[in-house]
């Protein structure tokens, strides 16, 4: 590995999270990466960058910073987004960001304005070093990824071409090769609607929930556990909510029920659905009294794609190369690869662009989303000397 240590300072790359962090992000704000994508930009252009700005909408927009290579080496993408989730009920202060203990703390410090920090800093000390590399580097800052990744795929729909690409979410010392394909389901059970005292001329849609719910255990779930990947786990899926009724002494004459279905390669989104419509038509034609509708979420959907698979591939290079970094820093020939983690943007990247993806970045998934969110600063400081040393593996050093 190349020692990049005179060229940044730990401080430096914490600032610069901080900074981010102190900026919020996410979908209760009026003009939710708004803010952010503009200190990145202005960032950009004040460290001497090619930057531009590429509309999403209203007032958001995704980044993209150039460093261009001399010609002839392979071509890589740097993606982070740079929307959070809300703070919901945080006991730390979400914007407020403080280092204890050897971690930054501070909503989006992990998941993942950290990686998109290192990121940064990483072009930087490219910059500074003085590296001529034969690939071109593009840093692309998206937004909307935690609900419906409008902004890459936007960067997806305008065609872009690499020969590979890194995902900064965290992994710890570790890295992902795929990641499993999401569609957040929503069932509406019809009912009728009567009085407790006369609940026998009702017709209870919880009741009618609660015998999907027995079919789905009984026919689908089993199967789920034979559907596996190797570099991504089984197909799963979770109910997250269900709502329905208006008071107790009332038949309720409506329930809704939501869940979370993650799937893997063989499997897509038209066949996701009719395995749950299959369960609805089979208990109408059991029971007639069966009302309900499938239908896909309206805020879990991308405009036009699908939160697709990110396709393992691990013989490709950027895979390769972020392993050799992994092995040198650890010291061992062999580095561990989380097969479970959650969605991505390497899903868009990898299915719609064909783009080699490797999903690795600083923080561990088990920190994103908490109420104490953080990120240890060591490894802030260490990815940018792992991004660093990628780069110049992946995209080639030029002669001086």
């Amino acid at each position: 590995m190349i020692d990049f240590s005179s060229f940044y300072t730990v401080d430096e790359v914490v600032r610069l999270t901080s900074d981010l962090v102190r900026i919020p992000s996410h979908c209760d704000v009026p003009d939710r990466e708004a803010e952010v994508g503009d200190f990145i930009y202005d960032w950009a252009i004040a460290n001497g960058f090619d930057a531009k700005k590429v509309h999403v909408e209203g007032k958001r927009n995704n980044v993209y910073i150039s460093l261009p290579g001399t010609g002839g080496g392979h071509s890589l993408l740097f993606n982070g987004h740079i929307d959070t989730v809300p703070p919901y009920n945080m006991v730390v202060e979400p914007f407020d960001p403080v280092v204890r203990d050897g971690c930054l703390y501070g909503r989006g410090s992990n998941d993942m304005k950290g990686g998109v920090a290192c990121m940064l800093m990483t072009l930087l000390v490219l910059k500074r070093a003085g590296i001529r590399l034969k690939g071109d580097i593009l840093f692309t800052g998206v937004c909307g990824e935690e609900e419906e990744s409008d902004g890459t795929e936007i960067f997806a729909l305008e065609g872009n071409s690499y020969d590979g690409a890194i995902v900064g979410e965290p992994s710890g010392y570790g890295f992902s090769l795929g990641n499993r394909g999401l569609e957040w389901i929503q069932v509406k059970f019809q009912g009728k609607t009567m009085h407790g005292g006369q609940a026998q001329l009702g017709i209870n849609a919880i009741a009618k929930a609660s015998k999907f719910i027995e079919r789905v255990a009984r026919d689908l779930e089993p199967l789920l556990k034979t559907r596996t990947d190797e570099y991504m786990g089984p197909a799963i899926m979770n109910y997250g909510k269900i709502f329905g009724g208006d008071q107790v002494s009332t038949v309720a004459g409506e329930c809704t029920l939501q869940l979370d279905r993650r799937y893997v390669p063989g499997e897509t989104t038209q066949t996701v659905l009719k395995e749950y419509q299959d369960i609805i038509d089979q208990l109408h034609a059991e029971d007639p009294d069966f009302q309900a509708t499938l239908s896909l979420m309206p805020n879990g959907q991308m405009k036009t794609l699908a939160h697709a698979p990110a396709i393992a591939d691990p013989e490709a290079r950027i895979n390769k190369c972020i392993t050799r970094v992994l092995c040198d820093f650890l010291g061992t020939e062999e580095i561990p690869i989380n097969r479970s983690r959650g969605w991505t943007d390497a899903g868009i990247l990898s299915t719609y662009l064909h783009i080699p993806t490797g999903i690795f970045g600083p923080g561990v998934l088990a920190n994103s989303h908490t109420k104490d969110e953080n990120v240890p600063v060591e490894m802030l400081y260490n990815f940018v000397s792992f991004y660093a040393n990628i780069a110049c593996d992946f995209c080639e050093m030029a002669e001086a």
